[in-house]
C-alpha cells in the first residue's frame, strides 16, 4: 500500500486524475471499498494538488464525480441483481455490517444514503442496497449527490491542507476526522431543513394577511 501511494506521488498529472477518479469510483460501483477506501484516495488527491501537481478546484470536482456516478453504478447493481448480489462470498463475510447498513435504511431512507457516504463500509453497500430496495432514483440520486459533494470536497480539502503528512491521515480519516465531517454536514443539513421550514410559514403567514 504505501508502495503504491509513493508510486502515486510521482506520476503525471493525467494518471493522477485518472487513478483518484477510478479509485472512488470503483469503491461504491465495484465494492473495492473493503481493500482501498474512497477516502484514501480522495485525500492523496488533495495531497497530489498541494504539490502542485494538479489544480486543486479540479481535483474536488473530479473526486464528487467519482463518487456521485460510482453510487450511481452501484445503485444500478443493486436494482438489477437485486439479492443475488447481497449473497456473494464477499459480502457473507460482513453479514453483521450488512444488517446493520439495511437497517439503517429501512429506519432512515434517503438520509441513511447521505450518512453512509461518511463510513466505509456503508459507503461502498449503501448504493446497491437503495437499489434493491426500490429506492426512487431521484430521491437516491438527491441524497447521494449532497453527500458526494461533502465528503469530496472534505477530504480532498483535508489532504491538501496536510500536505506531505498523508499518511497519518488517510489512516485517521476513515475514523476520527469522517465523524467530525459528517456531523458539520449533518448539522448544516438540520440548519437548512429548519430554515427552509420557517421561511415556508412566513409565507403562508402573509399569503393569511393578504387574503
Amino acid at each position: 500500500m504505501t508502495g503504491f501511494i509513493d508510486n502515486l506521488m510521482n506520476v503525471s498529472p493525467l494518471v493522477a486524475y485518472i487513478a483518484v477518479f477510478c479509485l472512488v469510483f470503483a469503491e461504491d460501483a465495484l465494492f473495492i471499498g473493503f481493500v482501498i477506501p474512497g477516502e484514501t484516495a480522495a485525500v492523496l488527491g488533495g495531497v497530489v494538488a498541494s504539490r502542485g501537481e494538479v489544480q486543486l478546484g479540479a481535483m474536488m470536482a473530479l473526486v464528487v464525480a467519482a463518487a456521485i456516478v460510482g453510487d450511481s453504478v452501484g445503485y444500478e447493481v443493486g436494482k438489477h441483481l437485486g439479492s443475488r448480489i447481497l449473497k456473494t462470498r464477499a459480502l457473507a463475510r460482513h453479514s453483521g455490517k450488512l444488517q446493520n447498513a439495511q437497517d439503517l435504511l429501512r429506519r432512515r431512507g434517503g438520509s441513511a444514503v447521505f450518512l453512509g457516504r461518511f463510513t466505509a463500509f456503508f459507503r461502498a453497500v449503501m448504493p446497491a442496497l437503495a437499489g434493491t430496495s426500490r429506492m426512487p432514483y431521484g430521491r437516491f440520486l438527491a441524497f447521494n449527490a449532497a453527500g458526494g459533494v461533502v465528503w469530496g470536497i472534505g477530504f480532498v480539502l483535508l489532504g491538501f491542507l496536510a500536505g506531505n503528512s498523508y499518511e497519518a491521515v488517510a489512516q485517521a480519516a476513515g475514523r476520527d476526522i469522517a465523524v467530525v465531517i459528517a456531523a458539520l454536514a449533518v448539522a448544516a443539513l438540520i440548519a437548512w431543513h429548519f430554515r427552509t421550514r420557517r421561511h415556508r410559514r412566513r409565507r403562508r403567514a402573509a399569503g393569511q394577511r393578504q387574503d
